[in-house]
């Protein structure tokens, strides 16, 4: 059984159709990138996958679950990152992660928090109030946020988005050994450096449909590429 099975998947806003007949399947404990320009339609599949969306047609499940008949279930064990996130501004980080964890297995909110205060690595500025955090910083207490629950399923838009150097290679760490514990891992990132490195496969979307996909080191051989950047140019322009 597949962690994530997209068939056919369809989504109109209004006359514009937005998705075009999108299917992929990402296995358990893989790093599966959904990549492609601006507009070109993966952010909504993301969504759709987070349950956020109503899909117009096809069908999408995760871990045999129905996305558009069994929501509920489905949030219990996957967990977003959208790239536009926020977290309560007068909250302290320490405190949000509180929030945050409450709403999942109460026997294990103390665990979840500690792991997200780890992930996040602010140090004394845990307990600061968010307002004062800086976008890098903001964006590292989200992404403990993510992954403190333990997820089947992380959906990461643009994870390490705001990052230095230092920060986001830790980031990439964290994403990695989360894919090593048997999570699935979708991840969409314009940062095509970032995708290479981390993902096992990739699917290129344009328009709305996806136009190739493969592993990485396939399809810079197929393209005659030195790197996914220049993959994603040669398919995507």
């Amino acid at each position: 059984m597949a962690a994530v099975e997209v068939k056919n998947l369809v989504k109109h806003y209004g006359s514009i159709e937005a998705v075009k007949g999108v299917s992929f399947t990402i296995d358990k404990g893989e790093i599966f990138g959904l990549i492609g320009p601006n507009g070109a339609g993966k952010t909504t599949v993301l969504r759709i996958i987070a349950t956020l969306l109503q899909i117009t047609s096809g069908a999408a499940k995760i871990l045999d679950y129905d996305v558009e008949k069994q929501p509920n279930e489905i949030r219990r064990f996957i967990s977003y990152l959208p790239e536009d996130a926020g977290a309560y501004k007068t909250l302290t980080g320490k405190a949000y992660l509180q929030f945050i964890a409450n709403f999942f297995d109460v026997k294990k909110t103390q665990e979840m928090v500690q792991k997200g205060i780890e992930i996040a690595d602010l140090d004394e500025r845990i307990n600061d109030k968010v307002d004062t955090y800086s976008k890098g910083m903001k964006r590292r207490l989200l992404v403990g946020r993510t992954l403190m629950t333990n997820p089947k399923l992380a959906i990461l838009d643009e994870p390490t988005s705001g990052l230095d150097v230092v920060n986001a290679q830790e980031v990439r760490r964290i994403i990695k050994n989360t894919a090593k514990q048997g999570a699935a891992v979708l991840l969409s990132s314009h940062n095509m450096l970032e995708v290479e490195y981390l993902c096992d496969r990739i699917s290129l979307i344009a328009e709305g449909k996806i136009v190739e996909e493969g592993k990485p080191d396939a399809l810079m051989k197929k393209y005659d590429a030195n790197n996914i950047e220049e993959v994603f140019t040669k398919v995507v322009q």
